[in-house]
């Protein structure tokens, strides 16, 4: 035999011995999908299923609150979504996936918050808590649940990064669409569709659950409702805050309200940053003797104005710190810029943060804080591979570092019987039954609204801040948007700005303020249905009954250079949102003279004038500086306070009504501070709207229950004639 033949026999030995070894230990089974396992999903709730398998780590639903189980019965059943048989499972020694069916027609939104597009279809998310870069996945909460066109949702509960492809990478035994050759053929796609979600996580294992729903809403009614529903913020919370400069003392503060003041602007919320402390990144926790030599009687002197403090802070703690020793044996590896990181997974680690703030802050009457630096960048946090005294992984402890923190406030607020509104970095499963709100380092106009409508998808809140602007038609605007927002916020921290800073515009400014401050009951209503059924107070256009989701795509032209793939470009309305039942929001972007507006089905009208807008149909108006495009619902029954004035203590209310529609509005009101609403304290009111014998609209309003809360006057005002 010669050498050739002697090569190609040890060759083929090789090649049966490789076979052998790899079909032995199981991997060569995993190259198809009759090879993976079917899940195996249980009912836990009328419309919720769960499927698991393998063995997860640390469990981010370890930091979320009880189902509402009575409001998710009340929404009733629906069977389970789609074929249970095309869902699967496989586990290797470095990875767990799943593939689920989707549909060619099915629309995908969700996966967090995002700041471009909402519409998922076709792209691959690595769903990583970071500072948000452009990369798709990587941000502030990259809350792994999606929506489907079809009505149902998918959470998947990993406290790993999920690495999600949505209808992108075909399995080889799957069902392929028709192969087409580049060069000669038509309609080449650089992205075959494909007929799966796919999903992956690192480590062993992972949790699935199935949301139903009649629409898009009630999916994501049903997801919020699971971990509790939304939450009620205090009063205050709602109205204006302001966060002074970083180097403000307490005689600056002061000086600043005094201006407020001078210049009539309601102030409800100051914000001290990083200089109120000692020692600011990282942080000490305790306060600056220079600038504040007796925050006590600051902070009580702000309270005696009706004005709440809140802190800056982020979670490293300086050796300056007070606290530093105790906190030192419950740190992890590395450090955050040279501070230790606590591991909050500790009870004794929380204990010493929640009672050194208490010592210091809390019991001083400070309202709550902004927790900064939850989030990214990987040069600024610890690294994959750092570890902590408990040994919770550390990708674990970041994907959920920001609802540690959350947590462990909320569960402090809520023991003393005290609401908070506060603000985080970042956020993830399970967010809307959390009193925090979430912010950015990113500025761009239009992104931050699509960053409101895309929060809403996933049980969570978002304030469009305003810091600065290059001209008096950006502050109208950015004030604007942030006025018709979860939290209404100037961020001064760097630049000293007042909302007075373009005289021009100020009483425009002013106007908007004290418009969205007359609105409080209509809001604060918005977030009774948030906390009692799930309903998102701020919410995607794709939430909302009678809206085609017009999501077009743009051709793609082959350019070697731009485009080599062809690929189209997907057409988005990410501009407008709802705010609570009836008010259609649609910001305008500095040099905007017109804008295109897409109605929902069904009568509209103009909020300012009460004239007829549309039905089911894109209109296109002309801007006006001083006003925010705002639309409401034929039969809209909006509530109003007649004076935002602190004295009168919003006794009397307008409550305007639009089009020729009767209609039943509930308005909802308590103490507007405590949780002693969860103990029936609360007052419900009805107002109703009827037509009378001759056709004329006649309101009416009736107390349901306690006349505690209720509103000393109450005048009707029909705003179409």
């Amino acid at each position: 035999m010669n050498t050739k033949c002697k090569l190609g026999q040890s060759r083929s030995l090789l090649l049966v011995g490789l076979l052998f070894f790899f079909c032995f230990n199981g991997y060569a089974q995993n190259t198809l999908i009759s090879d993976m396992d079917h899940l195996k999903w249980e009912k836990v709730m009328p419309g919720i299923w769960k499927a698991s398998f393998g063995e997860m780590g640390l469990n981010a639903m370890d930091y979320t609150n009880s189902p509402n189980t009575e409001a998710i019965e009340e929404l009733g059943d629906l069977p389970f979504p789609f074929d249970k048989e095309a869902t699967y499972s496989l586990l290797t020694p470095t990875r767990a996936s799943i593939r689920l069916p989707l549909n060619e027609t099915e629309q995908i939104y969700g996966l967090g918050l995002e700041f471009e597009g909402m519409n998922r279809r076709s792209n691959v998310y690595s769903l990583k808590v970071d500072h948000y870069g452009g990369t798709k996945g990587y941000t502030h909460a990259p809350v792994p649940f999606y929506i489907s066109s079809k009505g149902y949702g998918v959470l998947i509960n990993s406290s790993q990064r999920v690495k999600i492809y949505v209808g992108v990478g075909n399995r080889k035994d799957s069902n392929l669409p028709e192969v087409i050759d580049r060069t000669t053929g038509k309609n080449w796609a650089a992205r075959p569709i494909s007929d799966a979600i796919e999903a992956s996580v690192e480590g062993g294992g992972m949790e699935i659950y199935v949301f139903t729903g009649e629409t898009n809403l009630e999916v994501v009614q049903r997801y919020n409702l699971f971990f509790g529903g939304g939450i009620i913020p205090p009063k205050w919370g709602l109205g204006f805050w302001h966060r002074v400069h970083t180097t403000s003392s307490d005689e600056d503060v002061l000086k600043e309200i005094q201006e407020f003041e001078n210049n009539n602007f309601p102030l409800d919320v100051i914000g001290l940053e990083p200089g109120w402390q000692s020692f600011a990144y990282p942080c000490s926790y305790d306060w600056d003797s220079t600038r504040f030599p007796s925050p006590g009687n600051f902070v009580r002197t702000l309270d005696e104005k009706g004005i709440k403090v809140n802190l800056w802070e982020n979670p490293y703690v300086a050796p300056s710190s007070t606290m530093y020793e105790d906190i030192r044996p419950y740190t992890g590896s590395h450090t955050v810029w040279l501070g230790e990181v606590p591991d909050y997974t500790i009870p004794e680690a929380r204990q010493v943060l929640l009672n050194h703030h208490e010592k210091n802050h809390l019991n001083l009457g400070v309202s709550g804080y902004k927790i900064d630096e939850v989030d990214g960048y990987d040069v600024w946090l610890w690294p994959d591979h750092a570890t902590f005294p408990s040994g919770t992984d550390a990708v674990e402890m970041r994907q959920v570092y920001g609802m540690m923190m959350q947590d462990m406030f909320d569960d402090y607020f809520k023991e003393k019987n005290t609401r908070t509104y506060s603000l985080i970095r970042s956020a993830y499963i399970g967010s809307s039954n959390h009193n925090f709100v979430l912010y950015s380092d990113y500025y761009d106009h239009k992104g931050y609204v699509t960053a409101m409508a895309s929060a809403s998808l996933a049980g969570l809140l978002w304030t469009p801040e305003i810091r600065s602007a290059d001209s008096a038609e950006e502050w109208v605007r950015r004030f604007q948007t942030v006025a018709f927002s979860p939290l209404m916020m100037l961020n001064a921290w760097s630049s000293g700005k007042k909302p007075w800073s373009f005289p021009e515009v100020t009483d425009m400014v002013r106007n908007t303020i004290e418009l969205r401050m007359k609105l409080l009951p209509y809001l604060y209503t918005a977030f009774y249905e948030y906390n009692q059924k799930g309903i998102p107070p701020f919410r995607a256009m794709v939430l909302e009954s009678g809206y085609n989701d017009q999501v077009t795509s743009k051709n793609g032209v082959i350019d070697d250079v731009k485009n080599p793939y062809a690929e189209d470009k997907r057409l988005e309305v990410t501009d407008q949102y709802m705010m609570g039942p009836s008010i259609l929001v649609a910001p305008v972007f500095t040099g905007q003279k017109d804008r295109k507006i897409v109605l929902p089905k069904g009568d509209w009208f103009d909020f300012y004038s009460g004239e007829y807008a549309g039905n089911g149909e894109t209109i296109t108006i002309q801007t006006k500086l001083e006003e925010i495009p705002l639309f409401v619902k034929d039969g809209a029954i909006i509530p109003m306070l007649t004076s935002i004035s602190k004295e009168k203590k919003e006794k009397s209310l307008e409550v305007r009504h639009y089009g020729s529609k009767a209609n039943t509005f509930l308005l909802y009101n308590d103490d507007g501070v405590s949780y002693d609403y969860e103990k029936g304290e609360f007052s419900l009111t009805e107002l109703s709207v009827e037509k009378t014998r001759n056709g004329e609209l006649s309101g009416n309003s009736k107390a349901l229950n306690s006349n505690k809360f209720t509103y000393d006057t109450i005048t009707w005002k029909f705003m179409t004639k």
